[in-house]
């Protein structure tokens, strides 16, 4: 039997804005290590906050983090027929929610810290800075792995028509 054609490249679609929402978190858990235990805090504060190397995760990132949250609840309506697979694509949905609200309440206030840092000394709390920082991003990708986990549990549960 035939998926409909629509609710496939729904699907599809899902699988891939969560899957590139996904790809930014987990980069950051990935090179959290040497920044967080090698890198000097002055490289740390250079390429974090005065350089730009996370300016694309803001730009592209961001709308990729509501999409997510948007086509995976969009997926979990067209799938409410079908209580295993709606199921999981709304617990997809509400992770990936969680995610971001996690990045707001951990993430943003160590932000609008380090947009106030200026070149010079280190300021005195930058340990506990970073280490919220970087710790906020493994949150926000824990659970966005367990909503793709989700997401593809409740794809390969839906029925064929």
């Amino acid at each position: 039997m035939e998926m409909r054609r629509g609710l496939f490249l729904w699907s599809l679609l899902s699988a891939v804005v969560a899957a590139l929402s996904l790809g930014p978190s987990f980069a950051h858990v990935l090179e959290a290590a040497p920044r967080m235990t090698v890198w000097p805090s002055e490289l740390w504060r250079e390429t974090t906050v005065f350089n730009a190397q996370f300016e694309y995760f803001a730009i592209i990132g961001a709308p990729l983090d509501v999409g997510a949250i948007v086509v995976l609840a969009i997926l979990a309506f067209l799938l409410r027929n079908q209580k295993r697979a709606f199921r999981l694509a709304l617990a997809a949905a509400l992770l990936y929610a969680a995610a971001l609200a996690t990045w707001f309440l951990w993430v943003a206030p160590a932000n609008a810290v380090l947009a106030t840092w200026t070149r010079g000394p280190v300021p005195a709390d930058f340990a506990a800075i970073r280490d919220r920082w970087e710790t906020g991003h493994m949150a926000v990708t824990v659970w966005k792995t367990i909503g793709f986990v989700a997401l593809a549990s409740g794809l390969l549960s839906i029925r064929r028509e």
